[in-house]
């Protein structure tokens, strides 16, 4: 694990960064398809896709070392949290290996901490008991900055294996000052992801050396063109 990228990484380790969001609410099969062969390709860590498409995606990156995950709660975090949990217990029956799931955003903006780490908790026993990891969505864009402190500190207490910024889907995405945040308040061993609007490899190189070590983006192939052509043009 590394905690921040000190210099430019190579294509394959920037490749091992990313998350590959397919996650329209629009997405056709063809596109799933496309985007897995994509995910594969390049070697990302993971693609991260609706629930529906999970056992799809499940089959189509078979024998890659592409991690399949999806979404909880998404994108507003509103759902029951019995839902929730039998949302994740399905999804790991599908086959996927990380779960990315929405915090209770009321429950937060109420500093009902409490409530949030007692919705995770069972969520996160049962992603560890199949050997699969949780990301914890913040939406940080919709929380002043004393909640998401105190976020990072209650949540970071149960050992989650991420805090994430952003679900795409809110008032705004990642940013530098969030990714900072978060990887200041969270313990060492959770670690960060930046997602929502890292379209440019300048903004993904920008997010790894503020902290986040998994970058969530539908911009996968734009990235990667354009390292490798830095690669290339290193002037």
């Amino acid at each position: 694990m590394f905690s921040h990228f000190s210099a430019r990484p190579g294509l394959a380790a920037l490749a091992r960064t990313i998350d590959h969001a397919l996650l329209s609410p629009t997405l056709r099969e063809a596109e799933l398809e496309t985007g897995c062969a994509l995910a594969h390709r390049e070697g990302v860590a993971s693609v991260c896709v609706r629930p529906c498409s999970v056992s799809r995606a499940r089959q189509l990156l078979a024998g890659s070392t592409v991690e399949v995950g999806t979404v909880i709660g998404f994108p507003q975090g509103g759902h029951h949290s019995a839902i929730k949990l039998a949302e994740s217990a399905q999804a790991l029956a599908d086959g996927a290996t990380e779960l990315d799931m929405v915090i209770n955003l009321g429950w937060a903006l109420d500093a009902q901490y409490s409530r949030v780490v007692d919705e995770v908790e069972p969520i996160l026993r049962l992603t560890r008991s199949q050997g699969a990891i949780l990301k914890v969505i913040l939406e940080t864009a919709k929380l002043p900055e004393d909640i998401k402190i105190k976020l990072c500190q209650h949540i970071g207490s149960l050992a989650v294996d991420f805090v994430k910024t952003s679900t795409g889907y809110g008032d705004g995405g990642a940013t530098l000052e969030d990714v900072r945040l978060l990887r200041l308040y969270s313990p060492a061993s959770v670690q960060v992801k930046a997602s929502g609007g890292i379209r440019t490899l300048d903004q993904a190189l920008a997010f790894l050396e503020a902290g986040a070590t998994r970058l969530g983006t539908g911009s996968t192939e734009a990235l990667m063109i354009s390292a490798r052509q830095s690669q290339t043009n290193p002037g």
